[in-house]
């Protein structure tokens, strides 16, 4: 850390009017920050450590459970997420909906829904390092305060800003990895599913069909610990 950034750390100016998360995104965020789900969302409603806060109408941070063990983190907001404050619910969202559904999972006991960033994209683009970077706090604290067993990362922008691996999704869908000690899955996001429709064998709905159920089983033997 250099000196300027050092200096920063004093300054009242860096940090929001609850003095929780330094606006600067170039300053570390302390675990434990916040409390519970509700404080962190009323935090990220007045959040600019990016310019996405800029054009957004709603901070999207979360929807589903708070002590669900299956988190699903996607990559970011879009419009009718933006217009609601809530993540998935647009067309990819319902999808997303009825695959949980396939084997009896519901974000009202189960799962916990999330972005890698909680500000919409202009265009809905792909969000940029440097605004994964300065959300990326948010997420961490979300993990801790969820404490998830089961990750499921929706696309190659989830798997990269909680992992940093930047394998295709197509390379490691599927497949379990660990990672700081929770058990994480790459799926295809909904939206690729909803642009590739067949249901054929190998096809991205057949393999998705073939993820869920696994992911299922795996939930069920951890709850019956």
């Amino acid at each position: 850390m250099n000196s300027d950034t050092q200096l920063s750390l004093f300054n009242e100016s860096v940090l929001d009017q609850k003095g929780l998360i330094p606006t600067d995104a170039k300053i570390p965020v302390p675990v434990g920050t916040y409390v519970n789900v509700n404080e962190l969302t009323l935090h990220c409603e007045n959040c600019h450590r990016c310019g996405l806060g800029k054009n957004r109408t709603h901070a999207v941070v979360g929807r589903g459970n708070p002590q669900a063990k299956i988190m699903i983190i996607g990559e970011a907001p879009g419009q009718h997420e933006d217009e609601t404050g809530l993540p998935f619910v647009g067309k990819s969202g319902q999808l997303l909906d009825k695959i949980l559904a396939s084997v009896n999972l519901t974000t009202e006991q189960d799962v916990y829904i999330c972005n890698i960033v909680k500000c919409r994209p202009p265009e809905n683009r792909v969000p940029t390092s440097e605004e994964s970077d300065a959300c990326r706090p948010y997420l961490l604290e979300q993990i801790r305060l969820i404490d998830p067993k089961i990750i499921l990362l929706t696309g190659a922008t989830a798997v990269k800003g909680v992992t940093g691996s930047k394998l295709p999704i197509t390379k490691i869908r599927g497949q379990w990895l660990e990672w700081e000690g929770r058990l994480c899955m790459p799926i295809f996001h909904p939206s690729y599913l909803l642009r590739n429709p067949s249901k054929e064998q190998g096809s991205p709905k057949w393999l998705m069909w073939q993820d869920i159920q696994q992911i299922r089983n795996r939930y069920d033997q951890i709850s019956s610990r």
